[in-house]
């Protein structure tokens, strides 16, 4: 059997080795890529946010340095069970802190290496996120985001570009350019809406919830703003137990 004082699996272990130590030292910001599995099934999947939140929260109370920046990787694809859009959604609720940011970078994972080779983009990512939020560079750091959407006859209005989208029971769906531009998106810079249309293949009269990019694995996923940055994956719904969308 592994000694618990010396297995990385084991709590505290990784902490009172690597970062512990460090405390001492100043800090100027953090940067975080998940590498550990993460277990306890569709619940554990779910306690990511809260465990990643509590995270930032002490390592910011240890440092006495204030909230210093802290960036994390959302997870890339890959055909894992760790790899889950659950967990992506999970990793983007640290956005709620205060002086956070994330790199989306789903087109660099690879289906079967839980280490993908195509490291660059997540440093140009977070190079950027940095730029912008603690050097003042007038630079796009973030790609597109989901903000709202509403069903208007049997259709999915939304206020971010969607060129792939699923529809509720997960059909594959079309979308069309929105020309109307009401107030609200006059508010929004370079936002653009988008009108979905039902699934292609299904017979869905009244759909009630869109995912965009909800696999392990998305390599669909093609949604980009002017700059080159990837949209997060999101959805509509919250049922939190549905498990991911079949692969086709």
């Amino acid at each position: 059997m592994r000694d618990p004082a010396h297995d990385q699996h084991q709590p505290t272990v990784l902490y009172n080795a690597m970062i512990n130590p460090i405390v001492p030292y100043a800090i100027r910001g953090a940067i975080w890529y998940q590498g550990e599995s993460i277990t306890g099934g569709t619940q554990g999947l779910l306690l990511y946010g809260h465990v990643m939140d509590t995270l930032v929260t002490q390592w910011r109370r240890l440092w006495h340095q204030g909230d210093f920046p802290f960036y994390v990787v959302q997870l890339p694809g890959q055909q894992n069970v760790s790899n889950n859009p659950l967990v992506r959604e999970q990793q983007a609720r640290i956005l709620s802190l205060p002086n956070t940011g994330m790199a989306v970078v789903l087109d660099t994972g690879e289906a079967k290496n839980v280490h993908p080779k195509n490291k660059e983009p997540l440093g140009e990512n977070l190079s950027k996120i940095a730029l912008a939020n603690v050097y003042g560079r007038k630079i796009e750091f973030s790609g597109p985001v989901y903000a709202s959407s509403k069903i208007e006859a049997a259709r999915f209005a939304s206020s971010s570009p969607t060129p792939r989208l699923e529809v509720e029971r997960w059909q594959p769906a079309q979308v069309v350019p929105d020309r109307r531009r009401g107030p609200e998106l006059r508010r929004c810079r370079r936002q653009n809406r988008r009108r979905l249309g039902r699934g292609q293949q299904s017979k869905v009269s009244a759909p009630l919830a869109v995912r965009y990019a909800w696999d392990n694995f998305p390599d669909t996923a093609n949604l980009y703003n002017g700059a080159g940055l990837q949209a997060a994956p999101f959805r509509t719904d919250n049922w939190d137990a549905m498990p991911p969308s079949p692969r086709r």
